[in-house]
């Protein structure tokens, strides 16, 4: 069962860093967008920056759950 914890614990901050990078990328495309007034890459920015808090939060609390769930 440790072994299980520990794997929960490494996929939490594995999808943690890559909601990080889709924030960092999707916020990046944002500012390109207003400094190109280009609304395409504002609205594809926008997306990605939400969709990237949106993973973030799942691997910060839904994954840390999952031991509890099959324990």
């Amino acid at each position: 069962m440790e072994f299980f914890t520990e794997m929960t614990e490494v996929l939490s901050v594995i999808v943690i860093g890559i909601g990080a990078a889709l924030a960092v990328w999707g916020g990046i495309n944002l500012l390109e967008g207003y400094g190109n007034d280009n609304p395409g890459s504002k609205s594809q920015g926008i997306k990605q920056l939400v969709a990237g808090i949106g993973v973030g939060l799942i691997g910060f609390t839904i994954i840390p759950m999952l031991p509890g769930l099959f324990g």
